[in-house]
């Protein structure tokens, strides 16, 4: 195998960068491509699969491949996720003829997508990592692209939850491992990319490549028959689709198994196959691949012309030499391979060859770490002049901020004392109003106290009057008519025959009738049982006088306190006598229910009939009556509500019984 230690670095390298996601079907899945492409489906399908058919033919047609690309550009103006696609496969497009470009394309869909919150935009990302670190492997070397790996790639794309691309970024860690003589671990991210694709993509060409990529890693190791196991599987895959450039790929691995189990007979016939395969896609440095296991091969078996000539052809095709390394190579073999012919003049013009590009790689390397040398003292010093920029800036932006804060703060002061001036006004012109509120309220309860008295006193000294009167009345007249009936009573039974006394009787009874309405209009002015007994007394006695045959008077008393005011009592008798005279008088009602409550200092008086009621926009409102009801109830600070309609009157009165002392 140490004859294999050129080409190792150069299989690996290639087949990191040019490894598609193609299927093996590869005719049925570029035909699938282009019937959706000329079928008339929405622009986003046929722009997706022009950008399909641009990655699957970047290495088979260039041309055709930026044809499509450019088609799925056309369609992809105004659509953000397929503008993003668009640099993608362009950056696919250049992987292997333009890295700069290349890289340039990835890091743009890497922006692109990540602006679009779509679960698709992960894949991308992912993927576009990937390939942008494959760009840069030339120039960081194989662990930045394992950095990407493992720090962009598979953490973006386990977010995505894609098996397939999962297995194969495993895969493509392996290759690196390998290709860094790390086969154990090389094996286990093998094992772990194959037993996600078996599971979930167990048809699929990334589980092919991973089946070789384990054979291949073998076969560093000089273990064919473990490598056998993993090619047999491959080759399973591959076999029902004979066109596929796939299987290009399955011939080297099969030319490295039998290398490596020294049958070089054996291996002979696979590059052949190989080489037609490679050719047929223009797997250039693939194909260059088939031609050094040749050359080394005609070289074991002393076939030193034909071995000759395999290593000036890929010289000449230059698809290898492009990489200095490389070249050097070939040149110490070609130098080596004409000592062995004999050639010593030839031998000696390849081997100055040889010392002529080592010396300059020498060379090229001192000045490379001169180079870095010398940008790593320049970053430093440009570091040292941004760090002391941004001290400056940082002082320029304190003082700023001083400013800003002394003139926030002279700001929300002067805010703070024009909010006070403000306020101050408002307050002194509200303190002035409810002064003028407070004034005016003053004035209106010394009126009302003032009317209050004027009040009290024309209704104590109208119940003064009412009493006197009614003593009068009572007293006076009233005796004085009853002496008159008892002295005319002793006259007649003495002087009148008994034929006369019928008609003198008549006349007595006359005198005794006048008597008793005498005595009703005293009791009117002043009722004597109010006196006696009481408020609730004197109300019953008062709805018993105004009953008729024809008028039924209920009357309900409610928790009636006995211990009220003398003059809070009359001015209630007055206001009930006041109400049920009207109703009597004007109502023409057959029942009234008067209802008299108390509860505390509150005392309800209900009154309701079923005569015909009033329009209280009519003259009883104005009426003498309801001005003196009015008078009393207002005496007492009480409220009086009247409803009055066809079916009769309703009045609801509210008392305060501590309103007068």
């Amino acid at each position: 195998m140490k004859n294999h230690l050129i080409t190792i670095c150069v299989f690996l390298s290639t087949y990191i960068q040019s490894q598609q996601l193609i299927p093996l079907n590869e005719k049925a899945y570029s035909d699938s491509l282009k019937t959706v492409a000329n079928s008339k489906v929405d622009n986003n399908a046929k722009a997706n699969s022009y950008f399909l058919l641009s990655n699957f033919y970047r290495n088979i047609d260039s041309l055709l491949s930026k044809n499509y690309l450019e088609k799925g550009k056309a369609l992809s103006a105004n659509t953000p996720v397929n503008t993003a696609k668009y640099h993608y496969y362009e950056g696919w497009h250049f992987l292997e003829s333009n890295k700069e470009k290349a890289a340039v394309s990835f890091q743009k869909a890497i922006q692109e997508f990540s602006k679009i919150k779509i679960k698709e935009s992960d894949f991308f990302i992912a993927s576009s990592w990937y390939n942008y670190g494959v760009t840069q492997k030339n120039k960081e070397g194989y662990p930045f692209l394992v950095k990407i790996l493992v720090e962009k790639s598979i953490p973006q794309i386990e977010k995505y939850k894609d098996h397939k691309t999962l297995g194969q970024f495993y895969s493509q860690l392996a290759i690196i491992l390998t290709y860094n003589a790390e086969f154990a671990k090389a094996f286990e991210y093998n094992t772990k990319a194959i037993k996600i694709l078996e599971k979930n993509a167990p048809h699929s060409q990334e589980l092919f490549f991973a089946y070789l990529n384990t054979a291949s890693n073998f076969c560093y190791q000089a273990k064919g028959d473990e490598a056998k196991k993993y090619l047999d599987k491959a080759e399973k895959l591959i076999l029902p689709y004979p066109e596929s450039s796939a299987n290009a790929s399955f011939y080297y691995g099969k030319t490295l198994y039998f290398i490596t189990k020294q049958k070089n007979e054996e291996a002979l016939p696979m590059i052949e196959k190989g080489l037609v395969y490679a050719k047929r896609s223009n797997q250039n440095l693939l194909t260059q691949m088939f031609y050094m296991n040749k050359y080394d091969i005609l070289r074991k078996q002393n076939k030193l012309n034909e071995a000759k000539n395999v290593l000036e052809n890929i010289l000449s095709e230059k698809t290898l030499i492009i990489d200095a390394n490389n070249r050097k190579t070939f040149y110490n073999q070609l130098s080596s391979l004409n000592e062995q012919m004999g050639n010593l003049k030839e031998a000696l013009v390849w081997e100055k060859k040889y010392s002529k590009l080592n010396d300059s790689l020498s060379s090229e390397n001192v000045k490379l770490e001169l180079n870095k040398l010398e940008t790593k003292f320049r970053t430093a010093e440009k570091q040292k002049e941004i760090a002391n920029l941004n001290t400056e800036k940082a002082q320029k932006e304190l003082e700023i901020n001083k400013k800003n804060q002394y003139l926030w703060l002279l700001v929300f002061a002067s805010l703070f004392l024009l909010i006070l001036i403000i306020s101050i006004f408002f307050y002194t012109k509200k303190l002035a109003k409810e002064k003028e509120i407070n004034h005016s309220q003053k004035l209106k309860e010394i009126a009302q106290q003032e009317e209050l008295k004027i009040t009290k006193a024309i209704l104590e000294g109208e119940e003064k009057e009412r009493e006197r009167v009614g003593k009068d009345l009572h007293d006076g007249l009233g005796g004085m008519l009853a002496g008159v009936k008892i002295n005319f009573s002793a006259w007649a039974s003495q002087n009148l025959e008994p034929e006369n006394k019928q008609n003198f009787n008549e006349i007595l009874n006359q005198l005794d009738y006048s008597v008793t309405e005498l005595r009703n209009i005293a009791r009117n002015l002043m009722p004597e049982s109010l006196l006696k007994f009481g408020l609730e007394t004197a109300l019953k006695d008062l709805s018993e006088f105004y009953t008729r045959k024809d008028l039924n008077i209920d009357f309900q008393p409610i928790d009636v306190n006995t211990n009220l005011p003398l003059a809070v009592q009359i001015n209630i008798f007055r206001i009930v006598q006041e109400i049920l005279a009207n109703a009597v008088k004007h109502s023409e009602a057959k029942n009234i229910l008067l209802q008299c409550s108390q509860s505390e200092e509150v005392f309800l008086i209900t009154i309701e009939d079923d005569g015909k009621g009033f329009s209280q926009d009519s003259s009883p409102t104005k009426s003498m009556g309801l001005h003196n009801l009015k008078t009393r109830v207002d005496y007492l600070k009480g409220k009086m509500e009247i409803n009055s309609d066809h079916e009769g009157t309703a009045i609801n009165i509210e008392l305060n019984t501590h309103a007068i002392s």
